[in-house]
């Protein structure tokens, strides 16, 4: 079995609305950003980037509710690409699982 899973911690920059499926299925999407300091070839660099993080499910959607922009939070979840159109897959949204 193939892995993907990803643990990332930032702040919430963009809460868009709640919105349904077709098959009642809640989904919100946020947009992540992280700052940090790794170590890469044994030399500090600093670390940019942002994220759109899907959240779906009734489970999350309370979790989701106490959040607002500026919020500090770390998600643990998936990668996949973010449409269908997106052949290439190199567009990618995080899957959250998990939310704290």
């Amino acid at each position: 079995m193939e892995s993907n899973q990803l643990v990332i911690s930032g702040v919430v920059l963009e809460l868009q609305a709640l919105r349904v499926t077709p098959g009642g299925v809640p989904i919100r999407t946020l947009l992540l950003e992280h700052r940090s300091r790794q170590v890469e070839v044994g030399t500090p660099r600093e670390v940019f980037c942002r994220i759109k993080v899907e959240i779906r499910g009734p489970d999350l959607q309370a979790v989701i509710e106490s959040l607002q922009v500026g919020s500090r939070i770390t998600v643990t979840g998936f990668l996949a690409r973010s449409g269908y159109k997106d052949d290439e897959g190199i567009r990618l949204n995080l899957h959250a699982q998990h939310i704290e």
